[in-house]
């Protein structure tokens, strides 16, 4: 699904926030009309620590085989399984950012940009989505993080599934906060336009004198 339109006008504004483990990220709010919001959180970038210090141990153990076997080959495997595993990463695991769309007629697209420059994409029509919720989970510690709710089509009311967003990036309850108060506004209008598609107009008349 595209986005809207670039002829639309956008009110845009930027906060800083925090994941769970303490790092940087970046909530990018886009605001087109009182029926369509975007969502851009920022995850943060590669550390260049971490990926020297992966790559200095492979290395120095490819390095130590080599002076056990005296064969060329491994440290030659090394530097390939080295890149291969770099080129890896960034493709299928790093994810640079991930996009939040919802409109209020068509439904919610959720996008993630990996490092590589590889986009994937997923998209839920407003007619299948029951709610947006906090939830909460238990991995040593409590940790909670925004999903959809997804209707039931044989149980009216029950949930086929539940859809978690921005599993990448993991922000803290006061960035979940703010993503979830403005899909709550979105989906509130989504009902009153449902529920009333259009406004009857009031005529009045004005009675003869006579």
């Amino acid at each position: 699904m595209a986005g809207p339109g670039a002829g639309e006008p956008a009110m845009e504004d930027e906060r800083s926030f925090s994941d769970i483990c303490g790092g940087r990220l970046a909530l990018h709010r886009r605001y087109y009309s009182p029926s369509c919001l975007e969502f851009c959180l920022s995850c943060p970038r590669i550390s260049l620590r971490s990926l020297t210090a992966v790559t200095c141990t492979v290395w120095l153990a490819a390095y130590g085989l080599f002076t056990l076997c005296e064969n060329s080959m491994i440290l030659s495997a090394a530097i390939f399984i080295t890149l291969l595993g770099l080129l890896g990463y960034l493709h299928f695991v790093k994810i640079d950012h991930e996009t939040l769309l919802i409109i209020d007629s068509l439904g919610i697209q959720m996008t993630s940009s990996y490092a590589s420059g590889k986009e994937s994409t997923t998209f839920i029509e407003m007619g299948k989505v029951k709610d947006v919720i906090i939830n909460e989970a238990i991995y040593m510690k409590v940790i909670y993080y925004l999903c959809i709710l997804l209707k039931d089509p044989v149980e009216p009311h029950g949930i086929s599934q539940v859809v978690p967003l921005f599993q990448s990036a993991k922000p803290r309850l006061d960035c979940l906060i703010e993503v979830y108060r403005s899909c709550q506004e979105i989906l509130a209008h989504q009902k009153a336009t449902s529920t009333n598609p259009f406004r009857k107009p009031v005529l009045s008349s004005k009675g003869d004198d006579s």
